[in-house]
């Protein structure tokens, strides 16, 4: 095993198993992104974008990719499992690696009850005689079994997922290509740019929503000890997942904002029922189409999509168990599967609890939405400032362009879009914040100062390793 995939520099064992190619890594944050994951929120974009729903996602997909050239940049100098907790934690400080952690799980805790939540309302309202809760056990039952199993049939799974998914869209593009060029809807360029309505803090406000559909790029890293070939690859798979979603979601949106039935009242209402999408498909080709396109986004929300984040969560509880900042028994692998079998398994318990919880409330989606999106953007801003860290400050490096230039700019665009963002959104996030804090503070009162494997307590403190130069 080369050096860069030793886990031994980081005092951890190689438990879990190196099956994954970048084949496996591009299909795995697609089906995580969900190439069809905009039909699902394409009423809220584009309400809260004042029409332009393709420029805010175009803006997105800008935003993120700094994100994930800073992910690049933390994978190479440590290619081991945990995402931000451990970027910030090696790169800055184990401390804060841990509220970096707590609030990335704002992210990854609650994505997989969001979307058993979403597929399992679609689903009941596709099929009445079902009711959402046994959709919701049917779809946590599924996707904790398969990944149970191990990574490689997760991968599998996943795959076959996708060319689904990839089929339907390609099926909506067509039949709403052929009905513009065939006089229906109103072509233009509106949903790039209004002059009537846009403005930046507008666009940025429609950012922080349409921002939970680009959420899944980022899970790649978690798999950095399962794959083949090194960190090279892990950063090629987040950089070319990225674009290549932001192409589709961007094509999708535009020509479904041209075949919206009444854009005036979607702008004006909302879409409360989350069927926008739809209407713009039934404009398009019929109802056919439209039922189509529905039971297919709630089959990718609630099989494939909830599958990989599961295992993202997993990967993320298993992290942060084995350095002792969260209960031992999550970082339990199991030896015949080589998954981390209580914290997959705990993520499926966790989820359909707070389906089933969610399900009863008004605004069960919303407000799981909000958190998430406040929760991934904020780990997003902790990251840049890992990369400028532990590049520039600690090892003296004099790339600017990719220590510097690049974070600060990819800081500059987030930190925005969170000022702009929902303000029930920022308060419920900052909340969240401060019960780490509190809990941080228990840690350090109980003797358990947060300290990652391969750390002495002063490193840990101080952020002062001695690594060899990437």
């Amino acid at each position: 095993m080369s050096l860069q995939n030793d886990l031994s520099r980081y005092g951890y064992r190689q438990e879990l198993s190196r099956h994954l190619r970048f084949r496996d890594l591009l299909s795995y944050g697609l089906v995580y992104m969900v190439p069809i994951a905009p039909m699902a929120i394409f009423g809220s974009v584009y309400a809260g974008s004042g029409g332009m729903v393709a420029l805010a996602y175009a803006v997105g997909v800008v935003a993120l990719v700094f994100t994930a050239f800073s992910y690049a940049q933390m994978v190479k100098a440590f290619p081991i499992s945990g995402s931000v907790y451990n970027y910030a934690g090696r790169g800055i400080s184990a401390p804060v690696g841990f509220l970096a952690g707590w609030v990335i799980l704002l992210d990854y805790v609650l994505v997989p009850g969001l979307l058993y939540l979403v597929a399992s309302m679609a689903m009941h309202a596709t099929v009445p005689a079902v009711p959402v809760w046994l959709w919701l056990l049917g779809f946590v039952a599924v996707n904790t079994v398969v990944n149970s199993v191990g990574i490689r049939m997760t991968a599998m799974v996943t795959r076959v997922m996708l060319v689904g998914e990839l089929i339907v869209l390609a099926v909506f593009l067509a039949v709403a290509g052929w009905a513009l060029a065939s006089g229906r809807g109103r072509f233009g360029w509106d949903a790039f740019y209004n002059s009537d309505t846009f403005t930046w803090s507008l666009v940025a406000g429609a950012v922080s929503i349409a921002v939970l559909s680009f959420l899944g790029f980022d899970g790649i890293s978690m798999l950095a000890e399962e794959t083949k070939g090194g960190s090279r690859q892990i950063g090629r798979a987040m950089a070319a997942v990225l674009v290549l979603a932001g192409v589709l979601f961007i094509a999708q949106t535009w020509l479904a904002a041209m075949l919206v039935p009444e854009p005036a009242s979607l702008l004006s209402d909302g879409d409360p029922n989350g069927t926008a999408f739809y209407g713009a498909a039934a404009a398009a080709g019929g109802g056919w189409l439209a039922t189509l396109c529905a039971v297919a986004t709630a089959i990718a929300w609630g099989l494939p999509n909830s599958m990989v984040a599961q295992v993202a969560t997993s990967r993320l509880l298993y992290a942060m168990a084995r350095d002792r900042q969260l209960p031992a028994f999550l970082a339990k692998v199991s030896v015949r599967r080589s998954v981390p079998i209580n914290a997959t398994l705990l993520t499926g318990a966790v989820s359909l609890a707070l389906g089933l919880y969610m399900s009863v409330r008004a605004d069960g989606i919303t407000l799981l939405s909000s958190l998430i999106n406040f929760g991934a953007m904020v780990a997003f801003l902790v990251l840049h400032v890992s990369v400028v860290v532990h590049y520039l400050l600690r090892r003296g490096s004099r790339n600017w362009w990719a220590h510097l230039v690049m974070p600060a700019a990819g800081f500059v665009i987030l930190a925005y879009v969170v000022v702009n963002a929902d303000i029930a959104a920022q308060r419920l996030g900052l909340a969240w914040l401060a019960l780490g804090v509190v809990v941080l503070a228990g840690l350090y009162a109980t003797g358990r100062r947060p300290v990652l494997s391969g750390m002495t307590a002063a490193e840990g403190s101080t952020s002062r390793l001695t690594m060899e130069r990437v």
